[in-house]
């Protein structure tokens, strides 16, 4: 399963190779910088959370969604798997508004990443 590391002043959401096959994207990056917000969310499945159209990529409703979904705004990177708990990134700029995630980082790994970003919803 894909995870989130930070390299200098860039974040990573390493893919895995099926993860790049199925989700047809590159492992996704944006500056530290434009990080915006970091929230935990508990209940994945819900239009607040995935939204838009999915285009292209993988999605099976509560087992995946892999990829990019488009809506009228912008679009986001989607990596969810089950009903796990994901974290959504949101950036002021960049190729994506939002990487909607389930990384197999750790929630310790996380704050320790993003100590003055990361919030529980």
């Amino acid at each position: 399963m894909a995870h989130i590391e930070r390299f200098g002043s860039y974040v990573i959401f390493a893919l895995t190779p099926k993860e790049k096959f199925f989700g047809l994207h590159a492992s996704p990056q944006a500056k530290f910088s434009e990080i915006i917000s970091v929230r935990k969310v508990n209940k994945t499945w819900t239009r607040k959370v995935i939204r838009g159209v999915r285009a292209p990529g993988t999605g099976l409703p509560w087992v995946m969604a892999l990829g990019t979904w488009r809506y009228l705004r912008g679009k986001n990177f989607v990596a969810v798997y089950r009903k796990r708990p994901c974290y959504v990134i949101t950036f002021n700029s960049g190729e994506f508004k939002q990487w909607v995630v389930t990384p197999d980082n750790t929630e310790e790994e996380m704050r320790a990443m993003f100590p003055s970003f990361l919030t529980t919803v």
